[in-house]
């Protein structure tokens, strides 16, 4: 059973150093930082005039669920609920009540971790290309929407604006070290596998996801920002898939297929989005969470 509707929170208004993402915005409290996951959602790399509600809890309380789940790997939250928060930021539990995460400040490694399980989006478009996805060969004859015989690593940079650039791990390695993009491989792939042989069991295909980690001042790595959500991740219902065609996803597909329908040339301002495709959007995303967690959203 999903909640009623709440108004989208656009943007959160904190009296401290801010940086705004497409959906996040980051508040810099000195020796921590202040995640708000808002209520925006973007689409072709333009962000929308008017948000899903409670898309931002919805996020962040994913990503919770799989921190826990993943709690023998070091991550960057220190706490979650606002009661627990410094004494400056208690006057705005309306804004940052479960929508935020106070974590630790750690040097971002500006490589994004990409795992694929299956050949769809851009690992696709290469495949037809090349028989490769960011550089790794697959064997010949896939289809659109395969699994791939084994998970792969695609790594991307990481851009202030516009698309990620895929890359392949030569450039990972030219850009940050051996020793590092080896252990990025290692945890990204471990972690993607365990997340979606678990999700499987809830009936979710998780196509491919991407992890971003950081370094703390002693060199250690943790992993940041969020994990395994529908805005970093392809999420696609077990029951209806079928390899050869695009899927049905949990994800912001349905906000993409409707603007693909208008007379809208993917610059900004983007359009508004109508009551019924933010009503959907909304839903898809409760029913991923639902899914996952096994808890009523």
């Amino acid at each position: 059973m999903i909640r009623s509707m709440t108004a989208a929170l656009l943007q959160s208004d904190l009296p401290f150093p801010v940086r705004r993402g497409k959906v996040r915005d980051v508040y810099d409290l000195g020796e921590n930082l202040l995640i708000v996951a808002t209520d925006r959602i973007s689409a072709f790399d333009c962000i929308m005039p008017n948000g899903i509600p409670d898309k931002g809890r919805i996020l962040t309380a994913l990503s919770l669920f799989w921190f826990a789940m993943f709690k023998d790997i070091e991550n960057h939250l220190i706490a979650t609920e606002v009661a627990d928060y410094p004494a400056a930021l208690k006057p705005f539990a309306d804004q940052l009540s479960g929508r935020s995460m106070l974590v630790k400040k750690a040097s971002v490694i500006q490589i994004e971790c990409v795992a694929r399980g299956y050949l769809a989006g851009s690992g696709w478009k290469e495949y037809q290309k090349s028989q490769t996805v960011c550089g790794v060969s697959l064997p010949w004859g896939l289809r659109q929407c395969d699994q791939i015989p084994d998970p792969i690593f695609t790594p991307a940079t990481k851009e202030e604006s516009g698309h990620d650039i895929n890359i392949d791990f030569a450039e990972t390695v030219r850009r940050i070290g051996q020793p590092l993009a080896d252990e990025l491989r290692c945890r990204t792939l471990s972690i993607y596998t365990r997340a979606a042989d678990y999700a499987r069991g809830r009936g979710v295909i998780i196509a491919d996801t991407k992890f971003e980690f950081g370094q703390m001042p002693d060199g250690r790595l943790i992993l940041v920002d969020e994990i395994l959500t529908p805005d970093s991740s392809r999420f696609w219902p077990a029951d209806k898939y079928q390899s050869g065609r695009d899927q049905e996803s949990f994800d912001k597909q349905f906000v993409r297929n409707w603007l693909e329908g208008q007379p809208w040339d993917k610059t900004p301002p983007a359009p508004a989005l109508p009551e019924e495709v933010v009503a959907g959007t909304r839903a898809k995303y409760a029913e991923a969470y639902e899914r996952l967690t096994g808890r009523e959203w």
